[in-house]
């Protein structure tokens, strides 16, 4: 399977992050299915003084990650994808024990849906319905050091405005 990370650094050994603000799967190392995806998040992180960023380009040996602790969301999501999401988001100090997290990703559209349903002004189930009108890509978490051995870098191409 070929995964991609965008970065506005080239990435031959990816390393478990702990990021400044919370995400979708929490911390660890993202990549994704999509090459447009990986694009766009570089395209979004150029200014004037990244002008350059990278897509770097990943094989996953499926092999390698049996015996892995491995949790994989359906696409589209549902009350699983929710609550897991939900509390990456907003339990301060929540960490989960898997070393692999696949599934969609929580772009702006949803982004503004799932602030909708923490106010209280959707429920569970009515954000549910609106994230199944929503076309989502995908993305895959290395959370532990052991996800990670079974990333190997295959390359990179560049990314300039």
């Amino acid at each position: 399977m070929i995964l991609f990370h965008g970065s506005l650094q080239i990435v031959k050994e990816p390393r478990i992050l702990i990021p400044g603000r919370t995400l979708d799967y929490g911390a660890g190392f993202y990549t994704t299915t999509s090459e447009q995806q990986a694009r766009d998040w570089v395209v979004r992180k150029l200014d004037v003084n990244h002008k350059i960023g990278y897509i770097n380009i990943y094989v996953f040996d499926k092999p390698s990650a049996k015996g892995l602790d491995c949790l994989i969301f359906a696409n589209p999501p549902g009350e699983d994808w929710v609550d897991f999401v939900h509390a990456n988001r907003t339990q301060r100090g929540f960490i989960h024990n898997h070393d692999l997290v696949y599934g969609p990703v929580a772009n702006d559209r949803v982004y503004a849906a799932f602030a909708l349903y923490e106010q209280g002004l959707l429920s569970k189930q009515e954000l549910i319905t609106e994230l199944r009108t929503y076309s989502l890509v995908d993305q895959m978490l290395f959370h532990t050091d052991a996800a990670l051995k079974c990333l190997k870098f295959n390359g990179v191409k560049e990314v300039s405005l």
